[in-house]
């Protein structure tokens, strides 16, 4: 079987001197110059000692370097590990101590963090730069541990996810179809998973110019600017920087995907409205990506209606590569692009079920089929809260709130042993929130100055944290 790399090179073939990354900077790589930096990587790194089925720490920015690091690793057989960024040195403490790596791969100042974690100290280290010999080296198969990555931690410890490369394949023909262009496209990429996949079709990404860890300080000014500086055709981003679009100006993007939290309908409807792009939703988890999406035009005034009246959040159709079902309320997914495991076997024994030669991953999603096969969320299970006539889902309530004007954010809690609705927003609609409010079965509403999100994509509310400010 073929793996990711395999496409990378046929897309080398067939286009050398297409641009494959635009880094932060502004520095362009071809396809060519991004295999030639990885394979005299490789044979480097081979001399050093790295072999099959060795653990590499990888720590430096979102840049070439990085890409070109993982295919010279994955080219050598070796197992890339990847701190969750949004952690910082938590992150890479807990990724060290759970994975034990045998090399350290770093570049500028992430070098010097070999000398802060006792776990790096005796270990080599491996800098990406622009080596002399360029040879082409193939030591992976498609079972060998490809990458281990880790789940965000925002509800529970972070999960280190293994991940071969049949899996990371799988995954490829998952996303491809949902990607895919008749013409040449550049797209901003800010999930690293999907440049990944445009490296293997021959597309040309686009990385950030912003600190994914600081995504709350990016304006929409310097969004705007950089599209625009780029030529950036479509974007991949996070809801909480695809509503940032609107406010960008004439940006020459025709497309964009977003998920890595929920996209609220009316985030979807002011993308289409005021800057006439199509829009994709994309719903999935670190475990299982994609599981579900939805073109916005397909989200018809019936769909709109339900989900204002209280429905949950519409997510679309189960994508071919995966098997779903809900059990309890709760989704599940199946599939070869589903993770089987984690490092962990106690998380693993929590997280999946195993019926013959099926494993099923647990999302921890509470939602529905409808009688058209499409997929709703409720929100995550344990979240809902005690109503008087039952339990309430959080999205039943949020996703209705959230297209209320003067809205920026909002949840669903429990205080007192009661629903109470926290909005972030201007305060002069509070009398409409209100009453609006009352319409979904919620008597009680308070403002609060900033919700607190996750660290990871800023999109989803840190129930953890908004407990703690609730309850004082």
């Amino acid at each position: 079987m073929t793996d990711l790399l395999d496409h990378f090179d046929a897309a080398v073939a067939r286009h050398p001197e297409r641009v494959a990354i635009v880094d932060g900077s502004g520095r362009e790589v071809t396809f060519q110059e991004l295999q030639s930096l990885s394979r005299g990587l490789a044979e480097e790194w081979r001399a050093k000692g790295v072999r099959p089925g060795d653990r590499v720490l990888m720590a430096m920015g979102v840049n070439v370097e990085l890409y070109a690091s993982l295919a010279a690793l994955w080219s050598l057989g070796a197992t890339v590990v990847l701190p969750e960024p949004a952690m910082g040195l938590k992150g890479l403490r807990h990724a060290v101590a759970t994975t034990k790596p045998k090399a350290f791969c770093a570049k500028g100042l992430y070098r010097f963090l070999k000398l802060i974690i006792p776990g790096l100290w005796r270990v080599p280290v491996l800098r990406p730069h622009a080596p002399a010999e360029v040879t082409e080296v193939k030591e992976r198969v498609n079972e060998a541990v490809a990458l281990i990555s880790f789940t965000s931690g925002t509800t529970g410890a972070p999960k280190a996810i293994p991940r071969s490369h049949f899996f990371l394949m799988a995954q490829y023909d998952a996303v491809a179809s949902i990607l895919e262009s008749e013409g040449e496209e550049r797209d901003l990429v800010a999930f690293p998973v999907f440049t990944l996949v445009n490296l293997a079709a021959g597309r040309t990404s686009i990385l950030p110019c912003w600190k994914m860890s600081r995504l709350a300080r990016l304006t929409p000014a310097r969004l705007g600017d950089w599209l625009r500086e780029t030529g950036a055709t479509r974007a991949l981003l996070p809801p909480s920087l695809a509503g940032l679009l609107p406010g960008a100006g004439k940006t020459g993007l025709r497309h964009v995907f977003t998920g890595g939290g929920p996209v609220f309908p009316n985030v979807v409807k002011r993308l289409q409205d005021d800057l006439g792009v199509d829009v994709t939703c994309v719903y999935g988890s670190t475990e299982a990506e994609p599981i579900a999406h939805l073109k916005g035009q397909e989200i018809d005034a019936e769909d709109m209606e339900e989900m204002a009246r209280g429905a949950g959040l519409l997510v679309g159709r189960p994508v071919p590569e995966v098997r779903l079902r809900i059990c309890e309320g709760e989704i599940e997914v199946t599939g070869d692009h589903v993770n089987k495991s984690y490092l962990d076997p106690a998380q693993t024994r929590e997280n999946k079920i195993f019926e013959g030669d099926d494993v099923w991953h647990r999302t921890g999603d509470a939602g529905r089929l409808d009688t058209q096969g499409r997929l709703w969320l409720w929100g995550r299970v344990g979240d809902e809260v005690d109503g008087p006539d039952g339990p309430i889902h959080p999205f039943v309530v949020e996703v209705a709130a959230a297209g209320w004007k003067g809205v920026t954010h909002c949840a669903l809690m429990e205080k007192s042993n009661s629903p109470v609705l926290l909005i972030e927003g201007e305060r002069r609609y509070l009398p409409e929130w209100k009453e609006a409010a009352r319409t979904l079965g919620i008597e009680k509403l308070e403002l609060v100055s900033a919700m607190p999100m996750d660290a990871r994509h800023h999109s989803k509310i840190d129930r953890v944290k908004l407990a703690r400010m609730l309850n004082g």
